[in-house]
């Protein structure tokens, strides 16, 4: 395996001077909003839009609220508005000019792009610039050329930072690691597919990950640039590496045996019995580097996961023979934890495609190359969003601002037209007439971001303005994979005794669950004997559900996370 990057070296200054613009681009529309796209979804009947509703207005104040919490940077004019408008984002960088790769325009954006350390932290308190309607224009542009038909294979021509269409290779670079850091610690952030092997560079601090196909590799490429990959507080650099062909003897088992990294160890519990982890790793560590081990003992079952698919290999094919304590252990493959298809990558391509709640238990949302599809042009298009209306340093941000809010206005109020995608905090300052709400996925912001711009948000019958928040930087590892699990900011309780009104009522309740954070909404629903608390900030309700329990009034209670109604599909405007 040649482990080379494809891209040249990282510079070693400041990561602004890393930074490379785009690669010069124009791509167009009809100066009264209606495209040429036929995409449908998520932003239908765009056209005779008025493109002045919702916008960030140009005052270097908003209700004395510090310009530094908001962040809202104007698109360019068109350079020809008589009949057509033609934006352009311009690269000045000497280094397009020299570099005589010879490349297309989408290969020179998955170059430019990937080879880039993306920096959030060093903009952030740049006052924000007016957003005029050329901006929500440019926003417009960006969906309906990066949101095209779920059935094509079409090249994308969008102002984006990656080619989302095809891969150069099955290998990913991380840069900037901790050298520290383990192989299940680099790992516990790919959910994109089968790993074929990952190599790590401590003296380097870096790490190529391959995958066993090149979809995969471009599912995490992309997810990890748009959701700004970090690990132990470090920023990660994403490039493409050099790979080789697969080993014949890896694909072969994959084809026959279906071989992962994953081994599968059963019959435990039989003599010779094996009790103890421990045990496992001290006879498999001799194979190679594990990344995991599962031991689940009153099943009398193991699963551990190796840094790559040969060492698995060698596992299933020599451990029984070589070791009597495993010749009558069931020894084979299982799945790759890195394939396993989250609650959060099932909502995210349900919402993408328009699927209503429910929808995404079927057969074809546990389907892999499905999900992946769907997700890679949902980045695209989120991707095109975000860096149109707020510059390439918006890629990723999290975090919406919604200003000229009504005064008496609740946060209940604006949860309830807030849609599209998991919330993981609601700030309401209503002092200021403004609210900042944070998405649990940059994705599902940028779409809110989208269509609140194109058609106009109304709470009370007042239009509120609408634009980009300071950057929320990468969601939590943690929090990753609780949300992936099922974790909302929506807890459910089961099984109440509704005779009990002087204890199951919402004053009451409502004090007892503010000692884990602020309460949005508690909804009963009698006939169900059921109640569901809704806080403002996902942690809280994660602290609720573990602490809850040690009460005695609940201690009998079903008690789990509910449906962050947030994230059901937004109303299509017609």
């Amino acid at each position: 395996m040649d482990h080379s990057i494809i891209e040249n070296e990282y510079s070693s200054g400041d990561d602004t001077q890393n930074y490379k613009p785009y690669p010069e681009m124009n791509y167009s529309m009809n100066y009264d909003g209606s495209f040429a796209s036929n995409a449908r979804y998520p932003f239908q009947n765009m056209n005779n839009t008025n493109i002045n509703n919702g916008l960030v207005p140009s005052e270097t104040t908003h209700n004395g609220l510090p310009m530094e919490d908001i962040s809202v940077i104007s698109s360019p004019p068109p350079s020809n508005i008589n009949g057509m408008s033609h934006m352009r984002i311009s690269s000045n960088s000497s280094d397009l000019d020299t570099s005589g790769y010879g490349m297309t325009e989408d290969e020179m954006i998955t170059q430019q792009m990937s080879n880039v350390h993306l920096s959030y932290s060093n903009n952030l308190e740049q006052p924000p610039q007016p957003q005029d309607a050329y901006g929500v224009v440019a926003t417009a542009t960006a969906v309906a050329n990066a949101n095209t038909s779920f059935s094509t294979q079409s090249t994308l021509q969008i102002t984006n930072p990656l080619n989302f269409t095809s891969a150069p290779s099955r290998t990913v670079y991380l840069g900037n690691i901790p050298p520290n850091a383990t192989i299940k610690e680099r790992l516990d952030h790919v959910r994109s597919g089968v790993v074929d092997e990952i190599k790590i560079l401590p003296e380097k601090m870096c790490a190529f990950i391959s995958f066993v196909d090149e979809n995969a590799a471009l599912l995490f490429h992309s997810d990890a640039i748009l959701k700004r990959l970090n690990i132990d507080g470090r920023d990660i650099k994403i490039g493409w590496g050099k790979s080789a062909r697969m080993d014949p003897m890896v694909a072969a088992k994959i084809a026959t045996d279906n071989a992962s990294r994953n081994v599968y160890i059963g019959h435990l519990n039989d003599d010779p019995i094996i009790t103890d982890e421990n045990i496992l790793r001290r006879d498999l560590s001799q194979f190679g580097e594990i990344d995991t081990i599962k031991f689940v003992k009153e099943k009398g079952i193991a699963f551990i996961h190796f840094d790559s698919i040969a060492t698995a290999i060698s596992v299933v094919t020599n451990l029984p023979n070589i070791n009597p304590i495993y010749s009558k252990k069931r020894v084979y493959y299982g799945k790759d934890r890195c394939a396993f298809i989250t609650k959060t990558q099932q909502h995210n391509a349900a919402q993408f495609l328009g699927i209503q709640s429910g929808i995404d238990k079927l057969a074809q949302f546990n389907d892999r190359e499905f999900i992946s599809n769907a997700l890679l042009q949902q980045s695209a298009a989120a991707a095109a969003i975000a860096t149109s209306a707020g510059g390439p340093n918006n890629l990723g941000n999290r975090t919406i601002y919604l200003g000229n809010l009504p005064k008496d206005i609740k946060v209940e109020e604006i949860c309830n037209v807030v849609r599209g995608g998991l919330l993981q905090n609601i700030k309401l300052l209503s002092d200021r007439f403004v609210c900042f709400i944070t998405f649990i996925d940059p994705t599902a912001a940028a779409q809110f971001y989208a269509m609140s711009s194109l058609h106009g948000l109304t709470i009370q019958k007042k239009r509120c303005k609408v634009g980009w928040g300071k950057h929320s930087g990468p969601l939590p590892n943690a929090l990753a994979l609780a949300v992936g699990s099922g974790a909302s900011r929506n807890v459910y309780i089961g099984n109440i005794d509704m005779n009990n009104r002087e204890f199951f009522n919402e004053k009451n309740l409502r004090s007892i669950f503010r000692q884990y954070g602020e309460v949005e909404q508690i909804n009963f629903l009698p006939e169900r004997r059921c109640c569901f608390v809704n806080f403002t900030n996902i942690n809280n309700a994660i602290l609720c559900l573990d602490k809850i329990k040690s009460l005695p009034a609940f201690e009998n209670l079903k008690i789990n996370f509910g449906k962050d109604r947030c994230g059901n599909v937004p109303h299509q405007i017609r």
